[in-house]
């Protein structure tokens, strides 16, 4: 009866460690809208397991992202770009709540507002 119960315990413990290792929130593709001042620019956010991640667009191709933070539903990171000849760094704060990525992006010319969706490239994975 000892063993038994040790067993059920043991499997009971590797269950939670599996559910425990659930992937942040905001992992995955994003289809991202930044309201700048020339208008609306359209991107791809891809931030993988490993803490990686990259931005995307046909205005300023693609841009490797730095200095990813995760918190329970919230995300930070920083990603250098070339904006018509001129270096800037732009700092994301953000949170995700389901399929819905909201925040902004704190930038040389302000604050850049920013919205996006979990992209359908996501659910295949």
């Amino acid at each position: 009866m000892i063993k038994l119960t040790r067993n059920l315990l043991i499997v009971i413990s590797l269950l939670f460690l599996v559910a425990c290792t659930k992937p942040h929130p905001a992992v995955g593709t994003w289809d991202i809208s930044i309201d700048t001042p020339v208008g609306i620019m359209n991107m791809v956010l891809h931030i993988a397991e490993d803490g990686t991640g990259l931005l995307v667009s046909v205005e300023l191709g693609e841009q490797s992202i730095t200095d990813i933070l995760l918190g329970e539903d919230s995300i930070t990171f920083s990603v250098d770009v070339d904006a018509q000849g001129q270096m800037s760094t732009l700092d994301f704060t953000g949170t995700v709540a389901d399929d819905v990525l909201s925040g902004e992006f704190g930038s040389d010319f302000g604050i850049l507002a920013v919205t996006g969706s979990r992209s359908v490239e996501s659910d295949a994975s």
